[in-house]
């Protein structure tokens, strides 16, 4: 069923030619003004103008090449057509079929398609050509500056009205076609600059509000986020004035040698004072009175600060090296990197925790990876990783095996070698799971929380939520965006990383002591240290901000059985809801038959796990969210989705993923448009009476669409359904019916209270001879009906069909 399917056939051949013999006739007798008027005249006889122009086009040997030729002389008119009659999607094919995009000035035929979102077009548009995606990537960038008002675009363009154009949906866009293109991100010095500026207001919020990071940490994040950048130092004095004092903002303005004049008022006097007194201070140092009893409730490594050791040299590994691998010992492992804060490319570890009992050993890996102490560093990690006896903990140990990976290319593989993998991630899912039931569970979707004037405190998740009830205190996180690849490490860095080592030691005994007090079975410590599986699993690459999904966790855990496949289920048994990132996902999905809500542009991701939670639904989400959401539902509800793939693609994962079947009769299933599953069927003939009925067709119509129908039966025998030996099969979705009784004749409404939609339904359509049936989804009115959208959608999602034998023969595939 496709609401935009049409059964007119839009060629006009004979007439294309005969404008096309007219326009080579003044072509040759350079008569340009006439021409000019005759090419106007002649595209708006056509029935189809672009239509016609490609069989101009197909007919004349003279369309290649540029400046003098007629092809390039109507390609040009054809810019002019879009203009003022924006059929840019077939003018955009038809550009790319005849390969003209060089001839076409890029921006007059993306933007128009931009405006109704069709990315898809866009990027096929540009695909063959770096230049024009150079040029496009420069338009995108110049609509993303401040002051560019989105709306002012589509004015140029008739009929359409930028809905989904604002400013955050063009940077997504712009950032995954730099990384899809490998291109140089210089060329958007304005999608670069907002970027750098939500960092600088992130960090701003994690400082002043939340108050979770320490002087330090923040000023180095800053200085790296504003560097030399003039417009982002005065955007951080701005801030400055709002989230501190005159003061500050003064000393950071002097720090940058920021002119008085590009100041605010208060500031430049203030900056003034300072120069008199020709002195500087620290920047914030009065803000930090609460520093000093910060460390107060939550967990501190339990072992002498002499026994943590930050390991720089290969000389030094190898006086411990034995310590560390020794067999049969259990160690806690934990990775440390640098925030990104949304900079392409994968993080790279910078200190990897290994604790042992009554000791830590954090390894410096920007040191021990130099060349030529790599070879004896790598053999070291990969033994101690693959060793069966040496029992590993980790939490969230997949996404450090990830990054492991990425730092250094000797790590590759590794993770096909590890054994003996204790990842507490799992055992967490489980605790959660108990407390649900026992209603233990906290709520880490509740609201902020005031700790008086130290700002706002969020609710713990993770390993530190998992600490503070194993344990009794949670872990401090205030150096978790530390510059862990500045050296030297700060005392307190070193004291955070040896904690968020030890204390996995630390639950894991408990939890072993004691696993009945935590609600988890009695042969806890058999499930958990077992014999490992052999099992691998590939991995799709991830960008910086993912989270492995719950697909990929590591399938060598400890206890762990090889993940085999959910049972199967049918889209009518699946329902989920799509983050704003996923909504051409959710469209997908939805085509075929899965039940999906999405959330509005507009929403916060938060709100996909309290939908999950009432409704029961699976989150589908992708990067940095998945990190928070995945934590918030139970296990296995919520899904981290390759952002770099396409959405058909995306679908199909989901699909394997969840093991669903969908066989044809779930195809449409489902209202694309509002979700319902609800449809009333009304006949070809009953659709004429409604239509007849509210004044939309008249009896001229429908004789005109009757002989239009005869005269293709008597030009086409053969597509005469009505003489085929067998009965042609008719669509029947997997869906539930609205009786004929529920609908009102006179007003056009279903008991459901939607009114019909009949007016969308384009002319000619009651007028095409192999259709039996309209379909009116009874939730939002809108009217179905079958045609070639079908076919296609079967044939993109033909490896997800279980379709049996002669069960294309519904339709034919286009």
């Amino acid at each position: 069923m496709n609401p935009e399917s049409s059964p007119s056939d839009h060629t006009d051949g004979q007439d294309s030619l005969l404008l096309l013999k007219t326009l080579q006739s003044l072509w040759t007798k350079k008569e340009m003004n006439k021409l000019k008027e005759e090419t106007r005249r002649g595209f708006a006889a056509l029935e189809d103008p672009l239509a016609g122009l490609l069989d101009m086009l197909e007919s004349s040997s003279d369309w290649k090449g540029k400046g003098h030729s007629l092809g390039y002389y109507i390609t040009n008119e054809l810019q002019l057509w879009i203009k003022e009659h924006p059929a840019v999607q077939k003018a955009a094919i038809l550009s790319i079929k005849l390969k003209l995009q060089l001839d076409l000035d890029v921006e007059k035929m993306c933007t128009p398609l931009l405006l109704q979102e069709k990315t898809n077009l866009v990027e096929a548009y540009v695909a063959e050509y770096p230049d024009l995606q150079r040029k496009l990537l420069q338009t995108l960038d110049m609509w993303c500056e401040p002051s560019f008002n989105t709306t002012d675009i589509s004015r140029q363009y008739q009929g359409l009205r930028p809905n989904k154009l604002n400013h955050k949906m063009l940077s997504k866009l712009v950032f995954r076609l730099l990384e899809q293109y490998n291109l140089d991100p210089a060329l958007c010095p304005n999608v670069i600059n907002q970027r750098h500026l939500g960092s600088l207001k992130y960090l701003f919020y994690k400082r002043f509000v939340e108050k979770t990071m320490t002087q330090e940490n923040w000023a180095d994040h800053v200085q790296n986020t504003v560097g030399e950048n003039r417009w982002l130092q005065e955007q951080l004095i701005q801030l400055l004035v709002s989230y501190c004092d005159l003061n500050t903002a003064a000393r950071w303005a002097l720090r940058y040698s920021l002119s008085e004049k590009t100041l605010p008022y208060g500031v430049a006097n203030e900056l003034q004072k300072l120069r008199v007194q020709e002195r500087v201070e620290d920047a914030e140092s009065r803000v930090d009175d609460y520093e000093e009893d910060r460390k107060e409730g939550y967990y501190q490594v339990p072992i002498p600060r002499e026994n943590i050791h930050f390991l720089q040299t290969w000389e030094e590994m190898l006086r411990w090296r034995e310590k560390m691998l020794q067999p049969g010992q259990v160690v806690g492992i934990d990775m440390e990197w640098r925030p990104s804060f949304g900079v392409v490319g994968r993080p790279r570890v910078s200190v990897l925790q290994i604790a042992i009992e009554e000791q830590v050993f954090l390894l410096d890996l920007l040191q021990l990876l130099k060349p030529d102490e790599m070879e004896e560093l790598s053999h070291f990690v990969q033994t101690l990783f693959s060793d069966p006896t040496i029992i590993k903990l980790g939490y969230g140990m997949s996404g450090d095996l990830h990054s492991l990976a990425a730092t250094c290319s000797a790590f590759k593989e590794m993770d096909k070698q590890v054994q003996g993998i204790v990842d507490l991630l799992a055992v967490d899912k489980q605790l959660q799971k108990c407390w649900r039931k026992s209603s233990l569970q906290v709520d880490v979707l509740s609201q902020e929380k005031t700790c008086g004037d130290r700002g706002f405190r969020q609710s713990e998740r993770g390993l530190s939520l998992l600490v503070q009830h194993v344990l009794g205190k949670p872990l401090d996180k205030t150096e978790q965006l530390s510059n862990w690849e500045k050296r030297p490490l700060r005392e307190e860095q070193i004291l955070y990383a040896a904690s968020d080592a030890y204390c996995l030691l630390e639950v894991y005994k408990k939890l072993c002591e004691d696993p009945s007090g935590f609600g988890l079975c009695s042969d806890l410590t058999e499930s958990l240290v077992g014999k490992p599986t052999t099992k691998s699993r590939a991995k799709k690459q991830l960008n910086q901000q993912e989270m492995p999904s719950p697909s990929e966790q590591q399938a060598k855990v400890i206890g762990m059985e090889a993940l085999s496949p959910p049972p199967s289920i049918s889209p009518k048994e699946f329902s989920v809801v799509c983050d704003n990132m996923l909504q051409g996902l959710g469209r997908h999905l939805r085509c075929l038959g899965v039940d999906v809500r999405m959330l509005e542009n507009d929403d916060n991701h938060r709100k996909a796990a309290e939908i999950a939670r009432q409704d029961g639904r699976v989150i589908l989400t992708s990067g940095l969210p998945y990190q928070t959401l995945q934590s918030q539902v139970g296990e296995g509800r919520c899904f981290s989705v390759d952002c770099s793939e396409k959405a058909k693609e995306q679908a199909l994962q989901v699909l394997k993923h969840f093991n669903v079947q969908v066989s044809l009769a779930d195809v449409f299933s489902r209202c694309q448009l509002c979700n319902g599953d609800k449809y009333l069927k009304i006949s070809k003939d009953q659709m004429k009476q409604l239509m007849q009925l509210s004044g939309l067709l008249t009896e001229e119509d429908d004789a005109d669409w009757l002989a239009k129908s005869e005269e293709k039966q008597e030009t086409n025998p053969a597509s005469d359904t009505s003489k085929s030996d067998s009965p042609q099969p008719v669509y029947n979705p997997n869906c539930q019916w609205l009786e004929e009784s529920d609908l009102n004749v006179e007003t056009l409404t279903l008991a459901t209270g939607a009114s019909l939609q009949l007016a969308a339904i384009p002319p000619g359509v009651l007028g095409k001879a192999d259709l039996s049936y309209f379909y009116c989804c009874t939730q939002c009115g809108k009217v179905f009906w079958e045609g070639s959208h079908f076919g296609r959608v079967v044939s993109q999602f033909k490896e997800a069909l279980g379709t049996a034998e002669g069960s294309q023969s519904f339709y034919e595939l286009s």
